[in-house]
C-alpha cells in the first residue's frame, strides 16, 4: 500500500459524522457481508440506529424479483479499522414485512435467551473458537511446505519459535483489535496442529455470546484479508491424523454456579444426551469429519462425559467437581457452528426441557 492512501486512510477527521459498517451473515450461513453507511454523530445504542436494506437476491437469501432484505440494528462494538467514534454494528436480516429471513439464526435465539426462565437463569457462555489459516494461493496451511507436511504434532500446541509457530502477528492483531473493539475476549492460544490458532470469547450473557463471537470472526476476516491470508473454519481442513477445529462451548447458569450446582450439571448432561442427536444436527457442518473418536474428540454417534476427559462429548473440569458447582463444556460443536443456534439450543435443552 503506498503511504499517500496509507496516509489518506488514517486521516484525522474534522467532521462530526461517523461511519458505521453495518455487517451481517449471508446465505451460506457462515460468509459475512458489510457495507458502510455515513451517520449524522457518535451512537451508543444499536435501537438509535436507522435499519438498512440489502440486495438479498446477491447473498443468496432473495429472489431476484423481489431481493430486498431488512437489516436490523442489533449490537454495537468501536471499529478497530476506522477508530474514532466510528462503529462497527452487528445485524439480523428480515424481509420487508418484518418477518425474520429463513437464515436469520438470531431471531429465534432472542426469543429463547428472552424467555423468563432461561432470563432467570442468567446462561454463561465461554466460546473456544478454533480456527486455521491457510495460504492464499495454495489453500494449504500457513507454514506448512507447499503440497507437503511438516513434523507430527506434538511442538506446535502453544509452542513458539519459526519452525513451531505460523502467523502469530494476525492472531495477535486480531487479539488487540477484539479488545479494542469491546470484545469479552478471554484469550488466545496455537492449536495442535501447525497453523492452527484458537481465541475464546466470555463470559458472555445470553445473546450476547453471539454477537460477540460473529463480531470477532468478521475482524478476523478483516486482518487476515488485510495479511493475504484466508481464514477457514472448516471443522477438519486436514485429513487423517491431524487435529481438527471445534468451537468447544463452556457453559453455566445460577443454579449451577451456587452450591449444590453439581447436580444441577450432571441433570444437565443427561438432558443433553436424551438430545444429542438433534444437537450434532446443529453443531456445524461436515462435522464429521472431526467427530472421529481420535485426535481429541467423542465419536459423532456415540454421547458420553468425563471429569478431565477431553475425548468425551461433554467435559467436567477437576475444579467443579472438587468444588461442587460450577461449569461444563460441551466439546461437539465443530468451528464452523452458528454461535446463536449452538447457545441457546445447549440453554433450550438445559432449562426448559423439563
Amino acid at each position: 500500500m503506498s503511504s499517500l492512501i496509507s496516509d489518506l486512510i488514517n486521516l484525522s477527521e474534522s467532521t462530526k459524522k461517523i461511519t458505521a459498517e453495518y455487517v451481517w451473515i449471508g446465505g451460506s450461513g457462515l460468509d459475512m457481508r458489510s457495507k458502510a453507511r455515513t451517520l449524522p454523530g457518535p451512537v451508543t445504542d444499536p435501537a438509535k440506529l436507522p435499519k438498512w436494506n440489502y440486495d438479498g437476491s446477491s447473498t443468496k437469501q432473495a429472489p431476484g424479483e423481489d431481493s430486498e432484505v431488512i437489516l436490523y440494528p442489533r449490537a454495537i462494538f468501536k471499529d478497530p479499522f476506522r477508530r474514532g467514534d466510528n462503529i462497527l454494528v452487528i445485524c439480523d436480516a428480515y424481509t420487508p414485512a418484518g418477518e425474520p429471513i429463513p437464515t436469520n439464526k438470531r431471531a429465534p435465539a432472542a426469543k429463547i435467551f428472552s424467555h423468563p426462565d432461561v432470563a432467570a437463569e442468567e446462561p454463561w457462555f465461554g466460546i473456544e473458537q478454533e480456527y486455521t489459516l491457510l495460504q492464499k494461493d495454495t489453500n494449504w496451511p500457513l507454514g506448512w511446505p507447499v503440497g507437503g507436511f511438516p513434523a507430527p504434532q506434538g511442538p506446535y500446541y502453544c509452542g513458539a519459535g519459526a519452525d513451531k509457530s505460523f502467523g502469530r502477528d494476525i492472531v495477535d492483531a486480531h487479539y488487540k483489535a477484539c479488545l479494542y473493539a469491546g470484545i469479552n475476549i478471554s484469550g488466545i492460544n496455537a492449536e495442535v496442529m501447525p497453523g492452527q490458532w484458537e481465541f475464546q470469547v466470555g463470559p458472555t450473557v445470553g445473546i450476547a455470546a453471539g454477537d460477540q463471537i460473529w463480531a470477532a470472526r468478521y475482524i478476523l476476516e478483516r486482518i487476515t484479508e488485510m495479511a493475504g491470508v484466508v481464514l477457514s473454519l472448516d471443522p477438519k481442513p486436514i485429513p487423517g491424523e491431524w487435529n481438527g477445529a471445534g468451537a468447544h462451548c463452556n457453559y453455566s447458569t445460577k443454579s449451577m454456579r451456587n452450591d449444590g450446582g453439581y447436580e444441577v450439571i450432571k441433570k444437565a448432561i443427561e438432558k443433553l444426551k436424551l438430545k444429542h442427536k438433534e444437537h450434532i444436527s446443529a453443531y456445524g457442518e461436515g462435522n464429521e469429519r472431526r467427530l472421529t473418536g481420535r485426535c481429541e474428540t467423542a465419536d459423532i454417534h456415540t454421547f458420553s462425559w468425563g471429569v478431565a476427559n477431553r475425548g468425551a462429548s461433554v467435559r467436567v473440569g477437576r475444579d467443579t467437581e472438587k468444588e461442587g458447582k460450577g461449569y461444563f463444556e460441551d466439546r461437539r460443536p465443530a468451528s464452523n457452528m452458528d454461535p446463536y443456534l449452538v447457545t441457546s439450543m445447549i440453554a433450550e435443552t438445559t432449562i426448559l426441557n423439563k
